[in-house]
């Protein structure tokens, strides 16, 4: 697995992980997590590193399909940016504000662009 799918399925299992069997949820947490091998993993439960394998590809899915349907990760992640958005805005205008002012014009149309984001994560 390549680092983003590692950081997703992370990402995945902290919103939808207490939905999968706990056979799942145990396997997919020793290796997405705590940096377990498939032998590893297959070793500490006592069960063949085809199950693992396979326990980990049914798991992965039903992440996959929980995001496909409810959307959680996605919204996360565009609050996430929305917010950095912001936090950059605002720290200009604080900059701005100290240096030299900022007329009331500009002011205004700053933080109706902050409002516009803020109104976009509330749909």
């Amino acid at each position: 697995m390549k680092i983003e799918d590692i950081t997703r399925t992370s990402l995945l299992c902290d919103f939808y992980g207490e939905l999968l069997t706990e056979r799942q949820r145990q396997i997919t947490e020793l290796y997405v997590q705590e940096n377990f091998t498939l032998g590893e993993i297959a070793g500490e439960l006592g069960i063949s590193r085809q199950a693992v394998h396979d326990a980990l590809r049914s798991g992965q899915r039903s992440l996959e399909g929980y995001e496909e349907k409810l959307g959680l990760v996605q919204r996360f992640l565009q609050t996430q940016q929305a917010i950095e958005v912001i936090d950059r805005k605002i720290q200009r205008l604080i900059e701005r504000a100290g240096a030299d002012g900022i007329d009331a014009g500009e002011l205004t149309a700053e933080l109706k662009e902050i409002r516009a984001i803020i109104d976009r994560l509330e749909e």
